[in-house]
């Protein structure tokens, strides 16, 4: 008897823009200078827990998030430096990522990085795409 098989392959989806930040500001800081410089108004959510070991043990990111209302873009910023490691371990020149879900449109963002940019202590804000990153995983929640 032959059976037939078939495979069943499974993509997660990265539907989201990743924005990485280099700065030596602390997360509270460049948060507030984040909501003053671009009307943002990012407020702290309870830490992210990611098992970045892989041996239950988790690590925890400091997790801020912001919505625009009119058009439903949820925006998070989160730290890269947890307590017990990197949550992208291959940017670890990254001090903080911007995770932006839903529509944005290329202006609106063009925008907010430049916004971003112009922050005084801020080293560099660039687009990352999330589809090259080794630990993308971790970037889900």
């Amino acid at each position: 008897m032959i059976l037939n098989r078939k495979n069943l392959k499974f993509e997660i989806d990265f539907d989201f823009i990743l924005v990485a930040i280099t700065t030596s500001l602390k997360d509270y800081r460049i948060c507030y200078l984040i909501n003053k410089f671009l009307n943002f108004n990012f407020v702290r959510a309870d830490d992210m827990e990611v098992d970045i070991s892989m041996q239950g043990e988790c690590s925890l990111f400091s997790f801020y998030q912001f919505c625009w209302e009119a058009t439903e873009t949820d925006f998070y910023f989160i730290a890269n430096k947890g307590s017990e490691g990197y949550l992208v371990p291959e940017m670890k020149e990254a001090d903080y990522f911007l995770l932006i879900k839903n529509y944005i449109d290329e202006t609106d963002l063009s925008n907010v990085i430049s916004g971003i940019n112009k922050i005084p202590d801020v080293v560099t804000a660039i687009k990352i795409e999330p589809k090259k990153l080794k630990s993308r995983e971790n970037l889900l929640f």
